[in-house]
């Protein structure tokens, strides 16, 4: 275990303080159970604790299980119970008031939150119980600057009349965690469009799939899509990964194109998105991208998918 992953969690205030306004408008002290699920280090779990829930069920499978039980400890948190183990492994019975849970990734869904809580809410939630996050929507975007496709492109010039074609192709069938910025972004990100919308407290659905389209006002050249996420915490609380939003540790995500699409004036430039996530497979990702000119005829299409990237 390496507990410099943790740290970065730690230290991102603005992830912090946005999960204890979300505990804060839901725990009635002494009376909310409250159940965190991926607790980590078990920061949201004492938050929670702090705050005056009658009992807090903090469930961690991974390694860090046993820090969180010293940092339980070392705060004299009588209220917590840890459990070493993920949530869907336990078997006992349980009645909680508020399930949440920061399985967040940089690709939203990469640690399985939707699973995760289809089983917390049928078997741990009490009627009318509070879910938090409640709500992910994940937006994407054109990026019109090459700095990230330059960077990727570097088997291209390798030189010496070799051809790193194949590697090439696997590269530009990855997604990249990438800082981003507004500039880089059609409109400068004005036009970001919402491609995936769920509702936490009643989706079931692990397989995902959106589209977005832009006509464009005037020409320009398209490298490849950004994508981030927003979340729902509570009415009024929300923790988002847009480049114009406060800085987490979360970056967006560059999905790359094979080609740059040179778009003229009143062309239309889409992307069709895709991914499964699974505890057993992990995460697939796929995104194609359309190109039309004016009239709606299809001049290119460019399909990716993570897995031709992957090297065994």
């Amino acid at each position: 275990m390496r507990i410099e992953y943790h740290r970065t969690l730690i230290a991102d205030t603005v992830r912090n303080e946005a999960f204890f306004r979300a505990l804060k408008s839901v725990i009635e002290p002494g009376k909310t159970v409250v159940a965190d699920i991926g607790a980590g280090t078990g920061l949201l779990g004492l938050m929670a604790s702090n705050l005056g829930a009658k009992e807090v069920f903090l469930f961690e499978a991974a390694e860090v299980a046993g820090v969180a039980t010293q940092v339980l400890k070392a705060n004299k948190a009588k209220r917590c119970h840890l459990i070493p183990c993920h949530s869907t492994e336990f078997d006992d019975k349980l009645a909680a008031d508020v399930i949440v849970s920061e399985t967040l990734g940089n690709y939203a869904l990469e640690e399985n939150i939707i699973a995760t809580l289809v089983d917390a809410r049928s078997r741990f939630l009490k009627p009318g119980g509070a879910v938090i996050p409640s709500r992910i929507e994940q937006y994407v975007a054109p990026v019109v600057t090459p700095r990230i496709d330059q960077e990727l492109r570097a088997w291209e010039r390798i030189g010496h009349g070799l051809d790193l074609g194949p590697a090439q192709t696997m590269t530009l069938n990855n997604a990249y965690v990438r800082l981003l910025k507004r500039s880089e972004l059609l409109d400068d990100g004005a036009s970001a469009t919402l491609w995936d919308s769920i509702d936490l407290a009643r989706e079931t659905r692990a397989k995902r799939k959106g589209q977005a389209e832009w006509p464009l006002a005037k020409p320009a050249t398209i490298y490849g899509f950004a994508v981030w996420w927003t979340a729902g915490l509570r009415p009024g609380i929300s923790l988002s990964t847009a480049p114009s939003a406060p800085r987490t540790h979360w970056e967006q995500l560059y999905f790359p194109l094979a080609t740059p699409i040179e778009a003229k004036s009143h062309d239309q430039v889409g992307i069709e998105l895709r991914s499964n996530s699974s505890e057993e497979a992990g995460t697939h990702l796929a995104w194609t991208a359309i190109h039309r000119n004016a009239q709606g005829t299809v001049l290119k299409r460019q399909a990716h998918d993570l897995d031709k990237g992957y090297l065994p």
